[in-house]
């Protein structure tokens, strides 16, 4: 049976994360593109004293048990799968938003990975900037959540949890058709025990495939 799209609310167990629907996302917010780092300025996602995270942002707004459907049970074939509908220029908020939602009910934040089917998260962009091996490093210390390209993920271990944004076009720019058939299995393969998918509902199913 194809996935039913859902809207994130994650809540975790002894079973593991759940990503259940939200009464309703906030307006979308540009990711900022870090500035220039000095001496003085620690890496982006690095450890430094005081909180490790800023304020959350405002309380959101939930829905009870009893009006909140029960979520897809995990498979013994592999990781829960979660999606979250978006449009393309859209799906990179959205993950972002399923991240904070992680982080804010107890997940640590190097069990997440960040993939990315179109242009990087700003985050990763920085960090390359500084060449790979550096880039690479923070992915090998697990001590935050990492970002990466979709082409990458191979490159990339696995983690208990896996967020997908689908932010690029329905069509490959050389004709190789849609990034999202290439890139979930590759996420699927490295989401230890939940994959959550942002994007267009009709193109995740076709991608993953109808028995998931």
């Amino acid at each position: 049976m194809p996935l039913i799209p859902e809207e994130p609310q994650i809540h975790e167990s002894a079973q593991g994360p759940r990503v259940t629907p939200a009464a309703g996302r906030t307006a979308q917010t540009p990711h900022p593109v870090p500035g220039p780092r000095s001496a003085a300025t620690p890496r982006p996602g690095r450890p430094i004293p005081g909180p490790a995270r800023p304020t959350p942002p405002a309380q959101r707004s939930h829905t009870s048990a009893a009006q909140t459907p029960p979520p897809r049970p995990p498979s013994p074939a592999g990781p829960q799968i979660q999606l979250i509908p978006a449009p393309a220029d859209g799906a990179l908020d959205a993950a972002g938003e399923a991240v904070d939602l992680l982080l804010d009910t107890g997940r640590a934040p190097g069990d997440i990975l960040v993939l990315t089917t179109g242009d990087p998260h700003p985050w990763a962009a920085h960090e390359l900037s500084f060449g790979e091996d550096a880039y690479w490093a923070q992915h090998d210390a697990r001590d935050d959540v990492f970002y990466a390209t979709a082409a990458a993920a191979e490159r990339a271990s696995a983690r208990p949890v896996v967020v997908v944004a689908v932010n690029a076009a329905g069509e490959g720019g050389d004709g190789a058709g849609d990034p999202a058939a290439r890139a979930l299995p590759l996420a699927l393969a490295r989401a230890e025990a939940l994959l959550i998918v942002c994007g267009d509902p009709q193109r995740i199913n076709a991608a993953l495939g109808a028995g998931v």
